[in-house]
């Protein structure tokens, strides 16, 4: 499944996979942590997101309860994999380069990266 969620699709996500399902109402609050959103614009979001196929709706209680369809590994592939298409070239090289050399990077990531890399070379 290629994906492309927008900026607020993703926002939405993150929540839901951090904090489990959620209530419209819920999550309304939860976005009105970082910025103001009102609650009709996060139940528009929301229910473009099931129609999507993004998220399912328990219609059991009185209130709706909403969960993701997609892992976030899935989400951040479909979306990596988009960015490496169409601003890398499809060059991963170059995005690697790009993200390491714009931002510092822990000794704890740089381990990371290296056991990945070793991981690959085994392979």
């Amino acid at each position: 499944m290629k994906l492309k969620p927008t900026d607020s699709e993703l926002e939405v996500l993150q929540l839901l996979w951090e904090y489990g399902p959620l209530t419209v109402r819920s999550l309304n609050d939860k976005l009105n942590t970082h910025r103001r959103v009102g609650y009709t614009t996060t139940l528009k979001i929301m229910q473009i997101m099931t129609e999507k196929g993004l998220l399912i709706r328990n219609t059991e209680h009185r209130s709706h309860i909403y969960k993701p369809t997609l892992l976030p590994e899935e989400v951040q592939s479909s979306v990596l994999d988009h960015v490496i298409k169409t601003v890398f070239r499809g060059n991963r090289s170059t995005l690697i380069l790009q993200a390491l050399g714009n931002h510092s990077t822990s000794s704890e990531e740089l381990e990371e990266i290296k056991a990945l890399i070793k991981k690959m070379e085994e392979q």
